[in-house]
């Protein structure tokens, strides 16, 4: 394929999607987001214009993207972006690339949110592991009364976050701040919000090869049961929460009794259980 000085769009198309076929899951999709990608062309031309020439540099640049993805690495990260909540978010090697999944905890904290920003004229996040952004991002993208602070560990990750709140237009409203987990905060928070590392220690291995090997180890290792992080948080956000505050994580859908256990044990009660798109649990809502 890198070899033509010119090719047409139809076929390039086709040529991709056979290249992924045998390896993919979803090869149709993918072929067509790095062909569109990086041509600079829309679904539509393809199909009203299939005849349409690529220039030898774009082509190229399919081909190496095809071999990235036949290797392994996710769609979203060759492109370098990925869709959440609407909004489209940049992606960096510290970043984990937020999945539909943790859309569930941006849902089950939404009418809380809305509820505070109404009654109090602010509502307050704190985004633990923020990592790209996304759950503080789509927060304050639905609430205009929404102020957010991401903290993470990685400085990566923190200027991911900080690039995608000034491309979407938040930049007043979401600072980052580098801090192991509660190090470093101060104030108080209407809403704490974690997608921690849950995976434990033994089982990354496991992983599918898109999360195992361009995933960040630190975003998914959560200690040797998964549980490591939950502890820490369950732990010391009370040091950091307004009176009637909220907790919201997101967990591994086999550990929702042992994620209830460890808040229970510190003093909290349940106020909200969600469920992902796929039926599994997936989102907890604490309140002291």
């Amino acid at each position: 394929m890198a070899d033509h000085l010119q090719e047409a769009l139809g076929p390039l198309l086709r040529a991709a999607r056979a290249r992924l076929e045998a390896v993919v899951d979803s090869p149709d999709l993918d072929a067509r987001l790095i062909v569109e990608h990086f041509s600079g062309t829309t679904r539509t031309q393809a199909i009203a214009d299939p005849m349409r020439t690529v220039d030898a540099r774009a082509i190229a640049e399919i081909d190496a993207a095809l071999k990235r993805r036949i290797s392994g690495e996710s769609v979203h990260r060759i492109l370098g972006y990925r869709e959440f909540y609407g909004l489209r978010l940049s992606l960096s090697p510290e970043t984990l690339e937020p999945r539909p999944d943790t859309e569930t905890l941006v849902d089950a904290v939404l009418p809380f949110a809305k509820a505070t920003a109404s009654r109090e004229g602010a509502c307050r996040i704190l985004d633990l592991g923020t990592g790209s952004g996304a759950i503080a991002l789509a927060l304050l993208s639905a609430v205009p009364e929404v102020i957010a602070t991401g903290v993470d560990v990685s400085d990566g990750a923190l200027a991911t976050a900080s690039r995608n709140a000034e491309q979407l237009g938040f930049a007043s409203r979401f600072k980052v701040l580098k801090s192991d987990w509660f190090a470093k905060v101060s104030g108080r928070y209407h809403v704490i919000a974690a997608n921690p590392p849950y995976i434990p220690s033994e089982d990354i291995e496991n992983l599918q090869d898109e999360v195992r090997d361009f995933d960040p180890r630190l975003a998914l290792d959560g200690g040797v049961d998964g549980l490591g992080p939950y502890r820490i948080i369950a732990a010391e956000a009370a040091g950091f929460l307004e009176a009637e505050g909220r907790v919201a994580v997101e967990f591994g859908h086999t550990q929702r009794n042992e994620v209830t256990e460890v808040f229970s044990a510190a003093g909290y009660k349940l106020a909200g259980a969600f469920r992902d798109l796929g039926g599994n649990d997936r989102v907890l809502v604490f309140e002291l």
